[in-house]
């Protein structure tokens, strides 16, 4: 039985012909195919300036650089994330303030972010997950009564819609993932979108060493930077991802779906929402109440191994990793983010996969737990 990834990106001929289309051009750095994949990205999102990156690690790193936020600050975030939002508050010098999240939705806990508000306080980083977003509207007005900014982690979420607006075309700064598990890929690669045009140009300058152009032509640096330039096979790819996105992400719907009509009546499971208008599904994720099961999470991942099945974890939490715990947090402070790090497991989900590979993947969750 050939192994069911729970994640692999959807790559077909077409794609395959644009990257040797655009090797062929002997421009494969950052060129014309990189200017027309931003102007297609920006079309999704209502037209804001959109740039892209080599990763969404990358995006947020120069979003938190373009608000100005550095030694000192402070910036309020989920703990329920992946480790690179804490990785990249730390990085420019700021401290990350964790708060909890909803069990069910994962959003950010608003009263905790209101309660967390100090002087220090410069942004806010909420993540979204797949099946549900938190209350934007609530978001964005608690910022706005204190001038924060916002930079949302939308890594898992492109072609999520909030009351009818894609998420990236309203707000403050969003940062997106174009890594092989996402809704899209590039191979690795990210983009950012941003409010206005002068804060692009602030991205353009970041993403490429600092680098300004003169009067005269010739280059000037006034901040240190790094490189974060997309590659023009990258934005090849891209593209052709980009125009199958609505069909990727109708498939995506229908498995999800799938799992909540075929998901085995288990005690004390807990499943994402279902029926949330507008929203997409990068993965799959829920939580098992293992003991009671008389289980462990690393021998239920190792039975559906077994049986040529893959597994993920998504997400430990960012508070009581090494470098969180060196900041001063620890356990018990997030108890809805620890328990969803210790019962959490993502199941398989998809392009390549059909209905029947999610009743075989339920089949197998059944079948190791009696």
């Amino acid at each position: 039985m050939t192994l069911l990834n729970f994640s692999q990106p959807a790559l077909d001929d077409a794609t395959l012909a644009a990257v040797t289309d655009t090797m062929k051009t002997g421009w494969i750095a950052s060129g014309p195919r990189v200017l027309a994949f931003e102007r297609a990205l920006s079309g999704t999102f209502g037209g804001r300036p959109t740039r892209t990156l080599t990763s969404a690690t990358g995006a947020m790193e120069l979003a938190l650089l373009a608000c100005g936020i550095g030694s000192g600050d402070e910036v309020i975030t989920s703990t329920q994330s992946f480790f690179s939002t804490m990785n990249m508050i730390v990085k420019v010098g700021a401290r990350p303030v964790f708060v909890d999240c909803d069990l069910v939705t994962r959003a950010i806990d608003l009263d905790q972010v209101a309660a967390a508000i100090t002087p220090r306080t410069k942004a806010i980083v909420p993540t979204h997950f797949p099946g549900a977003l938190g209350d934007m509207d609530a978001l964005y007005a608690l910022a706005r009564r204190h001038g924060l900014r916002v930079i949302e982690d939308a890594a898992l979420v492109q072609g999520s819609t909030w009351k009818g607006q894609p998420i990236g075309s309203f707000g403050d700064i969003a940062t997106f993932s174009f890594h092989p598990n996402k809704n899209m890929t590039t191979i690795e690669g990210g983009a950012i979108v941003v409010p206005d045009d002068e804060t692009a140009k602030r991205i353009e300058v970041l993403r490429f060493h600092g680098i300004e152009r003169l009067a005269d032509d010739t280059r000037d640096v006034a901040v240190a930077s790094g490189k974060y330039n997309m590659s023009d096979v990258s934005a090849a790819i891209g593209l052709a991802q980009l125009a199958q996105l609505p069909a990727f992400l109708a498939q995506r719907q229908r498995l999800a779906e799938r799992y909540f009509d075929v998901f085995p009546d288990i005690d004390g499971a807990v499943l994402p929402p279902r029926g949330v208008p507008g929203q997409s599904w990068n993965m799959f994720c829920v939580l098992l109440p293992y003991e009671a099961l008389g289980t462990t999470r690393q021998r239920f991942r190792a039975a559906l191994r077994e049986r040529e099945i893959a597994t993920g974890l998504s997400y430990e939490p960012s508070h009581l990793t090494t470098l969180g715990r060196s900041l001063g947090w620890r356990e018990g402070q997030f108890p809805n983010a620890e328990r969803i790090g210790r019962e959490t497991v993502t199941i398989p989900l998809h392009c390549g996969m059909t209905e029947a590979d999610v009743d075989r993947v339920c089949a197998a969750i059944a079948d190791s737990l009696t």
